[in-house]
Formats: structure tokens, sequence, C-alpha cells
């Protein structure tokens, strides 16, 4: 199927699709047992999967007031996917983590992520899912987000 609902340009093709993409991801990870987990999670969690940080590295990393972090913290702590302790380095500081709960969603969603894709592949065919893919990516490159995809620093559109 080709056609076209809207006369979209790229941007909106592609925000289009991720939003789709992203809904069916979303529902999956529900049906798998993470009914409460949202979109905006995997905003905060993408700087948690390299290991523990402060509010403070955490805010700077989301681009973000202390304030507003602590508040995405206390969510997705008091919903079990992340924790609290204390910073060896610094008495004063405490480190946010991903548990063992916030490691399984992760997972999940990259489960099902890569199912999508695998589907996408065998209705669409596998050269033009690898072709957007590619696409994508050089778009993102050549707009200067190529090093914020890298370094796990994504953030949503100011």
């Amino acid at each position: 199927m080709t056609s076209e609902p809207v006369a979209a340009d790229l941007s909106l093709a592609s925000l289009f699709a991720g939003w789709a993409m992203a809904d069916e991801v979303q529902r999956r990870v529900a049906a798998a047992g993470f009914d409460d987990v949202r979109f905006n999670d995997g905003v905060v969690n993408q700087h948690l999967v390299g290991g523990p940080l402060t509010i403070g590295a955490l805010a700077e990393r989301l681009g973000v007031s202390q304030q507003a972090a602590s508040k995405a913290v206390a969510d997705l702590e008091r919903r079990g996917y992340v924790e609290r302790a204390p910073d060896p380095d610094d008495a004063r500081a405490r480190l946010v983590g991903l548990t063992d709960q916030g490691r399984a969603v992760i997972a999940a969603a990259r489960e099902h992520r890569a199912a999508v894709v695998g589907e996408l592949a065998a209705h669409l065919g596998e050269r033009r899912v690898e072709s957007a893919r590619r696409l994508l990516l050089d778009v993102v490159a050549e707009l200067g987000g190529a090093a914020a995809v890298r370094g796990r620093r994504v953030r949503p559109p100011q």
C-alpha cells in the first residue's frame, strides 16, 4: 500500500512514522506487562542505560531543571523503574539508576522495536526498510544530531 494519507513533507512523514511505530511498540510493551510505562519514560531511561547519574547530571542531559528531573525520577521510582542510592564519591549526592524492572522494560522495548521493524521488512521489503533507516540517520547526521544519538542524549525538540 503506497497511498499517502496527507501531503506530508519529509519532516512530517518521518514524525508520523515515528509516532506510529512508537504507538505500536508502546502497545506491545503494555501487553507484555508494563502497562504503566509511558513514551516519555524512555527519554529519561536512555540516560541511565550507561549507569547511574546524579539528579544534576540527569537534569543537564535532559535539558531541564533539577526540579523537573527530580519529579520525573520520583515518578519512575514510585513505579519501580529506578532507584536512588548514595554516591560513593560524594556523601551529599544520590545516584539514580535503573532497577531490574527498569532494565526489563528497556529490554522489552528493544525486543518489540526489533519485531516491528522485522514485520515492516516482511511487508514492505527489507531493502526499503533499510533504505529508509539509512536515509533518516543521514538526515539526523546532516542536521547535527548524530552525536546526541550516539551519546544517548536525545531530547524532544524545544
